[in-house]
Order: C-alpha cells, then sequence, then structure tokens
C-alpha cells in the first residue's frame, strides 16, 4: 500500500481523491438527515429564556422564561407564527392546553407548565411532530383543524373561490398528490367522482407511496371546496367515504356494542350498572354506523322502537329496548367522524325485582350468619373455658436475672425486649388475674402508680402506671391455652450501646443513600395505586361497606427516598398512563410541597407530596362516585354525609349539631349494615356521645364539602372516626 510520510508535501492526485472522500461523506450525512423532522434546538425562543440542560435530549428541548403560563402561551404562539409556523388544533382535542404547528411538511408540539416551585414561571417543551399526511394550508387560513395521521383538514381560506381551487389545483400537485380519474379509481368499487357539488366543488386524489416525504399506503382523499357568503371559501379535505370501511367490527366496552375502527372512545358502567354509557367517534360514515347498529341490535336480541327526539348535533335518534333495558343510540357529523351516543337504561320493573331478590337473599343470608356466629360462639365459650381450666392462679414471683426494667414473673416464656422503642412481650401459662396481680404488687413496690381503666375482664385487662413522667401500659390477653402480655411505654425505654461509626464508613454510607436516592424511580406492579419500589414505607387503605365489591375512597401514603421534583415527575407519568387527567384547579407546586388534583377513570382523586425527615412524602386519595351512589353514601352537592354505626351491644345516643340521634346496638354491623346518616355542611363540629353504663365522651370532627365520615362506637363507648368517602 501507498503511503505518504508526515511533512511531505501531497501529490495533487491525492489531494483529489481526498476531496471526493469529503464530498462522499458530506454527501452520506445529507442521505441520513431527516427533513421531516424539525431540530428543536435550532428553533427560536422567547426574550430571557434559560434553557433547562439537566436532562439533555436530542428529540426534545425545555427552556424556561420568567412569565406566568397564559402569558407565555399567547407570546410562543405570535413568535412561531412569525417564524412562518402555522398554528391549528387536533379534531376533538380543542381543549388542549398545549400548541400544535405545521410548517411544510414538518409538525412541532408545543406544552407549557408552571416552573417547579414558581409561581411566576413557566417551562416550555418543544417535541417533534412527523406528518404522516401533508396537504397544504392556504395562506391567512382561520380556524384550522388539522389531522397529519389520515390526512383531515378543515379551514376558512380568506380568498375567493376561484383564487382557492387555483392554489389547491397547484400546491396538491406539488406535494405529490394525483387527481383521480374513473380508470385509476377503478380500483375502488364504490367509487363516484361525479356527484355533483351545490355552490362548489368536490376533487379527489390519490398520493403514491413516498418514503422521502413520509406518504404510505394513503387512501384516496377528497378535497371539498364551498362559496361563502362573505366571499371567502370554505376548505375540506378528509379521506373519500368510498375508501372507508363499510363493515365495521364490534367490540364490548361498558356491556355495549362499539365499532372499529374510531378515534377514540369511552364508557361508564357495566354489565352489573343500572346505567351504562357508551361515547365513540367512529373513523367512518354514518350510513356504515347505522348499519353496524342494526346488525347489533339483532345480534343481542335488542328491539328498535322509533325514532327518539334529536339532540343538538344529532343527526339520527333511535329508541331500543331488551327484556331488562330501554335505551337511546344518538349518531351525528364532526369533522370526519360519526360522533355516537349510546345509554342504557335497566328498566323500573326490573330494578324493583332485583331489589326484592337482593333482599330476600341477605335476608337469608342474615338469619344463615347469626345461626353460625351462635354456633361459633358457644363452642368458642366452651373452648374458652376449657382452656381458661388450664391456667394457673397462683401467686407470681419475679423471675431471678432479669435486666429489663420491670420484673418478669417467673414462668415467663418467649420474651421479646426492645429497650430502643420501649416494647417489651412474653407469654405465660398464669391466668390473667395472677398476672395483673403480680404486676399491681410489683409496680406499687417500686413507686409507679396505677391510673384507672375500664378493661379488665377474665380473659383481658388493661394495666396502666405512671411515676416521674414516665408511664407504661400493659395489655394482658388470654390467647388460648397461654397469656400474652405485651407493655409499651417510656418507662420501659432504655438506651442500648452501639459501636461508633468510623468516619469512612459514615461517609461510605451517606455516598450509598445519595446512591439509592438518585436511581430513577420505578413503579411497583403489585401495588393498586402507583408507588415507586424505591420506598422506606407504604401503606393502602380503602373504605368501603359489607358486602360492597367496590371501594369508596383508596388512600395511598409513602415516603420515597428522592428528590421531591423527580417523585412529582414519577406521579405525573404514571398518572398519566393511568387515564389520569391533572387539573389546574387549585394547584399548589412549591420546592417543598405539592397539591394537584386529578380526574381518574373511577372519580376524583388528590396528590400531595412533601417533605419529611429528607424523604418525600406521598398521599394519594381517589375516589369512586359511583360506588358511593350505588351505596347511598354519596354526600349532597355542597354538603358532607356522617355514617353512624354502633358495634356495642347497648344502644348510644350521639348528639351533634343540635341534633340527637339514637344508635341501635349492632348498627353498621355485619346484622344491620346500614346505620344512621346526616346530612351536615361543610365545618368543624362537636358532638358528644352517651352509653349506658360507660363515661359520657366529647370531641370534634372537621368534615369538607362532598366528603363523607363515618362515626363508629366501639364496644367500650370509644368513638372510631373513618373517613368513607
Amino acid at each position: 500500500m501507498s503511503t505518504v510520510r508526515r511533512g511531505a508535501k501531497v501529490p495533487a492526485r491525492w489531494r483529489l481523491f481526498a476531496c471526493g472522500l469529503a464530498l462522499l461523506a458530506s454527501g452520506s450525512i445529507s442521505a441520513r438527515a431527516d427533513d421531516g423532522i424539525v431540530d428543536v434546538h435550532g428553533l427560536p425562543r422567547l426574550e430571557g429564556a434559560f434553557e433547562d440542560n439537566s436532562r439533555p435530549d436530542p428529540n426534545r428541548m425545555q427552556y424556561g422564561v420568567p412569565t406566568v403560563v397564559a402569558v407565555t402561551r399567547a407570546a410562543v404562539k405570535k413568535m412561531l407564527a412569525a417564524d412562518g409556523w402555522v398554528p391549528y388544533v387536533r379534531p376533538l382535542d380543542e381543549n388542549n392546553t398545549g400548541l400544535v404547528f405545521k410548517k411544510g411538511r414538518q409538525g412541532l408540539s408545543v406544552s407549557f407548565t408552571q416552573w417547579l416551585g414558581r409561581p411566576d414561571q413557566s417551562a416550555v417543551y418543544y417535541s417533534p411532530d412527523r406528518i404522516y399526511s401533508n396537504v397544504p394550508f392556504p395562506d391567512g387560513a382561520i380556524d384550522l383543524v388539522f389531522d397529519e395521521t389520515r390526512p383531515y383538514l378543515g379551514c376558512i381560506a380568506p380568498t375567493a373561490f376561484d383564487a382557492t381551487l387555483a392554489f389547491y389545483t397547484k400546491e396538491m400537485a406539488a406535494i405529490g398528490w394525483r387527481k383521480l380519474t374513473p380508470e385509476t379509481a377503478a380500483s375502488w368499487p364504490n367509487a363516484d367522482l361525479t356527484e355533483p357539488m351545490p355552490n362548489g366543488v368536490r376533487a379527489f386524489y390519490d398520493h403514491p407511496d413516498d418514503n422521502a416525504t413520509g406518504f404510505y399506503r394513503q387512501k384516496p382523499v377528497m378535497l371539498t371546496l364551498m362559496r361563502r357568503d362573505d366571499g371567502r371559501t370554505n376548505v375540506e379535505i378528509k379521506i373519500a367515504p368510498f375508501a372507508l370501511p363499510t363493515d365495521l367490527r364490534a367490540e364490548d366496552m361498558a356491556g355495549l356494542p362499539a365499532p372499529t375502527p374510531r378515534k377514540s372512545a369511552s364508557g361508564r358502567g357495566d354489565a352489573r350498572s343500572n346505567r351504562r354509557e357508551l361515547t365513540v367517534a367512529a373513523l367512518a360514515e354514518l350510513p356504515a354506523v347505522l348499519a353496524f347498529y342494526h346488525r347489533e341490535f339483532a345480534s343481542r336480541g335488542w328491539t328498535e322502537e322509533g325514532n327518539a327526539p334529536l339532540a343538538a348535533g344529532d343527526d339520527v335518534a333511535l329508541k331500543f329496548s331488551s327484556p331488562e333495558e330501554a335505551g337511546v343510540l344518538h349518531l351525528g357529523r364532526k369533522y370526519d367522524f360519526t360522533m355516537i351516543t349510546l345509554t342504557a337504561q335497566v328498566k323500573e320493573s326490573v330494578l324493583a325485582a332485583r331489589a326484592k331478590a337482593k333482599k330476600d337473599a341477605d335476608d337469608q343470608f342474615m338469619k344463615d350468619a347469626e345461626q353460625m356466629a351462635k354456633q361459633v360462639i358457644a363452642a368458642d365459650e366452651v373452648r374458652r373455658k376449657a382452656q381458661a381450666a388450664t391456667l394457673s392462679d397462683s401467686p407470681l414471683q419475679a423471675q431471678a436475672g432479669s435486666t429489663t426494667p420491670v420484673p418478669l414473673p417467673e414462668n415467663a416464656q418467649e420474651v421479646d425486649f426492645k429497650g430502643d422503642d420501649g416494647r417489651l412481650e412474653f407469654n405465660s401459662t398464669s391466668s390473667v388475674k395472677a398476672i395483673t396481680t403480680f404486676y399491681r404488687a410489683a409496680l406499687k413496690q417500686a413507686g409507679w402508680k396505677e391510673q384507672p381503666s375500664v378493661i379488665n375482664q377474665p380473659n383481658m385487662a388493661v394495666l396502666e402506671f405512671a411515676k416521674g413522667g414516665k408511664t407504661i401500659s400493659f395489655t394482658v390477653m388470654q390467647m388460648g391455652a397461654k397469656v400474652n402480655v405485651s407493655a409499651g411505654g417510656s418507662g420501659l425505654r432504655m438506651a442500648a450501646a452501639k459501636p461508633a461509626s468510623t468516619g469512612k464508613q459514615a461517609g461510605s454510607d451517606q455516598a450509598g443513600a445519595q446512591a439509592k436516592a438518585s436511581e430513577p424511580l420505578e413503579a411497583d406492579p403489585e401495588s393498586a395505586l402507583p408507588v415507586p419500589k424505591q420506598r422506606t414505607s407504604t401503606s393502602l387503605g380503602t373504605a368501603k361497606l359489607p358486602g360492597v365489591e367496590a371501594p369508596f375512597r383508596r388512600e395511598l401514603e409513602a415516603s420515597v427516598p428522592a428528590e421531591l421534583s423527580d417523585v412529582l415527575a414519577f406521579y405525573r407519568g404514571e398518572l398519566t398512563k393511568l387515564g389520569w387527567q391533572e387539573k389546574p384547579d387549585g394547584a399548589v407546586v412549591a420546592a417543598d410541597r405539592v397539591q394537584l388534583a386529578f380526574a381518574s377513570p373511577q372519580g376524583p382523586a388528590v396528590l400531595k407530596l412533601g417533605r419529611a425527615n429528607g424523604e418525600t412524602s406521598v398521599n394519594l386519595v381517589q375516589k369512586n362516585p359511583d360506588a358511593a351512589t350505588k351505596a347511598d353514601i354519596m354526600p349532597k352537592p355542597g354538603q358532607a354525609k356522617l355514617l353512624l354505626g354502633n358495634m356495642g351491644n347497648q344502644e348510644a345516643q350521639l348528639t351533634i349539631n343540635k341534633q340527637t340521634v339514637k344508635i341501635a346496638a349492632g348498627a353498621g354491623g355485619p346484622q344491620s349494615p346500614k346505620g344512621p346518616m346526616l346530612d351536615l355542611p361543610p365545618g368543624k363540629y362537636q358532638y358528644s356521645l352517651k352509653v349506658a353504663g360507660h363515661p359520657a365522651r366529647t370531641d370534634s370532627i372537621t368534615i369538607a364539602a362532598g366528603d363523607a365520615w363515618g362515626l363508629m362506637v366501639g364496644p367500650t363507648g370509644e368513638v372510631l372516626p373513618l373517613q368513607m368517602y
């Protein structure tokens, strides 16, 4: 192989060869460039912008500006329009707070959020969009609605009819669209290119596959231009009707038939619901959708019962019924969609029959449960007495050599003492009476004073002691053939010696904790509500009544060793995947605190984040209004609801808001699921409770509009508040 020494003169032929290589290289780079994707880092930015480079991305750009979101959005729209970007909205996406633009065959999405912790600043995000089906926009057009994937275009051109027609004749050809003729349309059996168009014109086009411009398997389109009385021209481009499917496939949604293909669909309820609703934007002409429902109604045994009153936007409204339900089908046109609204309501006669059957089944269930409970209680009483007979009432002596702060009885077994936490637990073969007698005597001798307790039964007792500002509480309970003793309090705490950590070890531990906190947060797939796997604690609570499958309220609490901004990003991403929509009303995003409201498929939800002990605390609450309504605990608008229950065996009287309510024994429990309910305005209320044989109790509860709380009276007259909804 020939070589050239470093520093030697290069012959002319080598210089030509090097130039050729450079040209080939530059040509290769140009060939790899994608003219359909805009370089977002080269786009203009608002004055005073500061770029966020914390997470660099070649296909996405983020920067901040010192103005609120509403001002920023208007300024960005004006700035990009001046740079040649044409703003539009996508069909059925009119309420989106982001912006979309088109410039030639390039697309751009712009979104906005409040800058983290700075309500006076905004974050702006640029993301490229690919225009898969490009069509020309008339200069100065207004009311632009465009979908770059089908395509669809609707707008008002500022020019007169003839000028607009000339524009589209030229520009469609420039993009590569070919006018269909009877010969080129022969592959479409239902194609009709001659249908007259009063006060306008229609033309049909197709486009060959073209990888360079992004066209692939493009269906023919129909261009419609119509004269307007004001001298302007209405423009619409959509897939030609003859190229749309006529035999639609069916999928079940909310127990109702939904046609496909479609742009979007949503449903409420299921086969067990009293009312079901379905909303669909179908990518088909209205006659095909109507034929689909004629077919589906017949296959399901539903009977059509004539026309129903037309609602706004309707072209068709039909009534139908089945042996159990009655419903209405509404069909109308919007953009290039057939909009479908289908509702089905269970008939009153069927509801009454179901209610009677449920009541009969519930009554029989309660009779069977009561009988079974009596048998279990009787058998348990026999067993408990037999087990109690094996326990010794003999006086106890203190165990020798014990190092616990309080003495242990001589027969203490399985002793578990945690001095750091002030916890003690052990088992014994002595009776509850013998153990309580032992501790009353031993602690009295050591100077401890016993506090009165209302729990002092043969099978369970609670002892409370105090001395010098410290306390100890004992719970002594018969557990089968043994008695379990658990104690806790400041009087049991003992400092445990710990080996001193070296500076090197401490530094290593701190570095390890920081490394763990910096890991990307990953969702736990086993959790009913989203929570990161990297958490130090978590709890999930649900509220529901006996016999009700769906909970009215779910609440997740967790602590995550990560920055608040990372946890916020995690939840925004995970909740969006679940179909939750963030609502701007009342949003708080600060450096150390976040509160956001969401609309989830099940109902309203609230996310709260905070900082505690170097970690981010999480509180996520989701409500289910459908479940609450079915269980008849849904508060009235602007009101709160209070559910009262009594697990004791005596009647209780509760006085609140100048009302006295009697709560029967067992109300709100398994034998009588529904207790009294009160509707109250939101606020803080004092209440008092009276139960025969127990001291009167007073307390307060704060309730907010739209909340449902339960107040459950316990067997010993205590009151447990619990948020149900």
